[in-house]
């Protein structure tokens, strides 16, 4: 067997001990900067990703575009394959999301027509990315040429600029609402996934425009219906109540301000068991989700903020045993959610929007080059956000719950479930799609 020089040696012995190496025909071997480091390491791999544009660990969706750019959509991954799946399942709710649709939103006329770009074959998701994108063909760039030197109080002008040093100027670009258009896209996918698979349904309306505040006990959550809903142009569905929202915009909006107001969710038939413990709580992932939608100021759940006014014995939620023999609460007090895990109870919670930042009245400001100066804001806006706010605050609870729905059933559901504990999630007789071959 043939002797090879040990790397040990060869890096760390004195020149004594590689006496043979200076004869002059293998001096060529070992030039003086000739030198190996195991010890270096290696350079590190910088992976950026799309920052704040992703939401989702099981059904992910990333949004793109901007206000006034080409277009703004969304690419949904994740997607359960063999849905049945069209446009018109979508264009339903960017139809309640899309602007000028009466004079308490936006003059800006966009039809907001969506268009499927992959990931649906014959009327059926494939299972692959689905890519969904609406033009935008309404845009007035002019409109802005002011708040490109100055910003605009309590906007994200500003901020944008702190950040990034560089903005897009028109229409606010990512901080518009229109970004939304994906999000709203994305929900309806999801809406239809949880109605089919557990028979869930989410459901939002105006509780509160301004100092109009409508009483918990005048809507039964239990029996509310979409058409209710969309009843008014205000999306409240009291009538008496919905009037008098309808009158407190009209008041500010005619004066060049804005309102702001509260938008009450809720979703029924939510399975059991959706949510994990500690930073992965149910009502969390629902908070960060509401919260990242534009213009909101506050979230509660349950009882909320209110619910500091009681006593323990008076919160409490007890149980009970209905006349199916499910475990039951007597009041909802929890909002259908007890240590971030859904119990099967209606979940309800509120979101608060503040009012619309852009109004057409003087204000002072300073501009990009630190002068002060005053602004009248031009463009087309809301005067209150909360009736187009909407479809919005469906879509991400939508999309919280069916990431929540694709985790407990990839977690929980592998393997046979306790039937002395647990409860099915998939609705009885769900009929497999069809398939054509």
């Amino acid at each position: 067997m043939a002797s090879s020089l040990p790397t040990k040696q060869f890096l760390g012995a004195s020149s004594s001990d590689l006496g043979s190496l200076h004869r002059p025909h293998l001096r060529k071997l070992s030039p003086p900067t000739l030198q190996f480091s195991f010890l270096q390491s290696r350079p590190k791999k910088i992976e950026i990703q799309a920052v704040g544009s992703t939401y989702g660990t099981h059904f992910r969706v990333t949004t793109f575009g901007e206000s006034h750019g080409g277009g703004v959509g969304c690419v949904i991954d994740g997607c359960p394959p063999r849905l049945p799946l069209s446009e018109a399942d979508m264009q339903v709710d960017l139809d309640r999301r899309r602007p000028g649709q009466s004079r308490i939103t936006t003059p800006r006329k966009e039809t907001d027509t969506c268009e499927i770009y992959s990931g649906v074959s014959e009327g059926m998701t494939t299972g692959s990315p689905i890519m969904v994108k609406v033009p935008n063909t309404d845009q007035r760039g002019h409109d802005y040429s002011e708040m490109s030197k100055a910003y605009r109080p309590s906007h994200a002008d500003a901020t944008y600029d702190f950040k990034y040093g560089v903005r897009s100027v028109q229409g606010g670009g990512r901080s518009s609402a229109r970004e939304t258009i994906g999000r709203v896209a994305a929900g309806a996918v999801a809406k239809k996934i949880l109605k089919q698979f557990s028979g869930t349904e989410i459901l939002a309306y105006v509780s509160q425009v301004h100092k109009v505040v409508l009483p918990e006990d005048l809507i039964d959550h239990e029996n509310l219906t979409l058409d209710q809903i969309e009843s008014n142009i205000v999306r409240c569905p009291n009538p008496e109540y919905a009037e008098k929202m309808i009158a407190a915009i009209d008041d500010v909006r005619v004066r060049g301000d804005s309102v702001g107001g509260v938008v009450t969710c809720i979703a029924r038939n939510v399975p059991r068991g959706l949510g994990s413990p500690v930073f992965d709580k149910l009502e969390a992932e629902l908070a960060k989700a509401a919260l990242s939608l534009p213009a909101t100021k506050g979230f509660e759940f349950g009882s909320g903020f209110a619910g500091t006014f009681l006593t323990g014995s008076e919160h409490n939620d007890e149980f009970f045993i209905d006349k199916d023999g499910r475990i039951r609460t007597r009041t909802n007090r929890s909002g259908g959610i007890q240590g971030g895990i859904s119990n099967g109870e209606i979940i309800n919670m509120r979101i608060a929007f503040k009012p619309t930042s852009t109004i057409g009245r003087r204000q002072n400001t300073v501009t990009r080059d630190k002068h002060e100066t005053e602004l009248i804001a031009r463009g087309r806006h809301d005067p209150c956000v909360v009736p187009r706010a909407v479809p919005m605050v469906e879509a991400v609870v939508a999309l919280v719950l069916v990431d929540q729905l694709m985790a407990q059933y990839a977690q929980c559901e592998m393997f046979p479930i306790n039937p002395e504990l647990q409860e099915p999630m998939e609705l009885p007789g769900v009929e497999p799609a069809s398939i054509p071959l």
